[in-house]
């Protein structure tokens, strides 16, 4: 007899003489090989054992889980030193120590094995607050409840979505699409008790979900969920084939115990200390030392200026840093404003920092410049605090580094703490990038992510994201014109903002304003990011002083 990996059809037959087992077998192989697709060994097993049924059964699921923190960002915000907020499980819902994700329970549902299509609802709901007001109540009041995991019967199984109750602001609206779930490389496996598992299925925010979570973006990345049910025996297919385990629509979680009122230390407000760190003028900053022999060399005839080694004098550098953290610090949760300073110019959606200086070495293909100008973002009534001074950006090759002076207001003390040459972001250059062509090295949008060091500055960003791309222009001769116009050498003055409130300002503020208004933002209820960006002021070096 020949061995082969499949089991024989006697052993089959002896494995599945009882009708429930037969049941639980033959949805758990149909929920199978590319998630809830029928691999073909399950067919070929039914056509061995017994005749090919009239009509594709439909099976119920009787019990089951789903594992799923929404989004991990979003949680560490909510408890976080900004939101200084909770989060509360009722209604069946658990919560993993240490902030950790959340099991829905008691699924109820049904299996369709000729379209794949699973239908599943859960108990149990968890509510997001933060921000607490003078009152009490809370500014932040987010609960999700009666989620559903669905699959798309269309795809073969293959898509799904997770849905559920959102109440924002005194409003609810019913199975709002939050994730849309791929399930194509996913692969079943056992669980307690006999269930089938489907761990770690990938999630992405939706349309529907951006709009409650704003300032996420469709199609981002969301927790994984993980999906573990147990299933009974077929439906009949006579008439009374609808009384079996069809998932009760009507079911809702009981009333909420919202409310909980001892949020550690959510009514506290430290006091605003709306002075800025003493700064040193921005012109008077460190400045990146010119090459040696040859800084104001001019070329020799007949040499491009792409050659030799000489002296940054005059550019600019255009960054904003990370729209969504603009927008946050603008929008209706942290109502705070944006203010350049020290010649930093509004430059469309970026900043402009200026009169670039440095050195530049063309044989070695690197580039030391440093400009003038600063940004500084203020919100939650001075909590938040950051600024941004002598941006600098030193790159050889197809790599390079921005980093800046980073002024920051420690939220437990309200102390003032300084860091010089903070490496904020990780640059990507394509190769030769750093040639000059008529005196000019040019680099336009570079991508950008987020170093270590500058994900402690801006907390809940993760090292490695994406942040808003570089453009830099620096002469390498004297004379030489920059890509937008005018010399090198700029001497001020002009269109420069200086002190105070910009007057690009009012543009930066309407930056928020095109934030999704729907009912499901009111009271500003869903209005977080995680991402927002809570500053996290740990700087180690100089302590502002007075």
């Amino acid at each position: 007899m020949t061995v082969t990996s499949r089991t024989s059809p006697a052993a089959r037959r002896a494995r599945t003489t009882r009708r429930g087992a037969l049941a639980v077998l033959a949805t758990a192989t149909a929920l199978g090989a590319t998630a809830f697709a029928v691999p073909a060994h399950a067919a070929d097993a039914g056509a061995s054992s017994a005749p090919a049924p009239k009509a594709a059964p439909k099976f119920d699921i009787t019990d089951g889980t789903l594992d799923w923190g929404v989004k991990d960002r979003f949680r560490k915000y909510v408890t976080g030193p900004i939101a200084r907020g909770k989060i509360e499980v009722a209604d069946g819902a658990k919560q993993a120590p240490k902030n950790g994700p959340f099991t829905f329970s008691g699924a109820k549902g049904s299996y369709d094995s000729a379209t794949h299509a699973v239908t599943t609802t859960f108990k149990g709901s968890v509510r997001f607050l933060g921000h607490q007001k003078a009152d009490k109540s809370w500014e932040l009041d987010l609960k999700l409840a009666d989620l559903k995991l669905t699959t798309d019967p269309t795809s073969g199984g293959k898509k799904g979505s997770i849905t559920a109750d959102v109440t924002a602001g005194g409003t609810t609206q019913d199975d709002v699409a939050l994730a849309a779930l791929d399930l194509s490389a996913v692969k079943p496996g056992g669980g307690a008790g006999g269930a089938v598992t489907y761990a770690k299925i990938p999630a992405k925010l939706t349309a529907a979900g951006a709009k409650v979570f704003q300032n996420y973006e469709e199609g981002e990345a969301l927790d994984s969920a993980t999906l573990s049910v147990k299933v009974g025996a077929a439906r009949k297919p006579a008439a009374d084939g609808g009384k079996g385990g069809a998932p009760a629509s009507g079911v809702r979680p009981g009333g909420h115990q919202g409310g909980a009122a001892d949020a550690k230390d959510g009514g506290e407000t430290p006091g605003v200390a709306q002075a800025a760190p003493q700064d040193k003028s921005v012109q008077q900053r460190k400045r990146p030392a010119a090459a040696a022999d040859t800084a104001g060399t001019p070329p020799k005839a007949g040499e491009t200026a792409a050659t030799g080694t000489g002296t940054v004098s005059g550019g600019n550098l255009d960054w904003g840093v990370k729209e969504k953290f603009r927008k946050y610090v603008t929008g209706p949760i942290a109502k705070g404003k944006i203010e350049l300073s020290g010649g930093a110019q509004q430059s469309g959606s970026a900043y402009r920092f200026v009169k670039g200086h440095g050195s530049y070495d063309a044989s070695a293909s690197s580039l030391d410049a440093a400009f003038d100008g600063a940004v500084r973002f203020t919100g939650h009534e001075g909590k938040l605090d950051l600024k941004l001074s002598d941006l600098r950006v030193k790159a050889s090759g197809t790599t390079g580094t921005l980093t800046a002076d980073v002024s920051t207001k420690e939220l437990s003390s309200g102390n003032v703490v300084n860091s010089d040459d903070l490496p904020l972001a990780t640059l990507k250059l394509p190769a030769g990038a750093l040639t000059a062509k008529d005196g000019v090295v040019t680099l336009s949008a570079v991508p950008a992510t987020l170093t270590a060091q500058g994900a402690k500055v801006f907390e809940n960003y993760e090292a490695g994201e994406a942040l808003d791309p570089v453009t830099l222009s620096a002469t390498t001769v004297p004379g030489a014109k920059l890509p937008a116009g005018g010399t090198g050498t700029s001497t001020g003055g002009g269109g420069d903002v200086t002190g105070g409130t910009p007057a690009g300002s009012a543009s930066l503020a309407a930056t928020g304003a095109d934030a999704p208004t729907g009912p499901l933002l009111g009271a500003a209820g869903a209005l977080l990011l995680a991402g927002g960006g809570a500053v996290y002021a740990t700087r180690r070096r100089k302590t502002a002083r007075g």
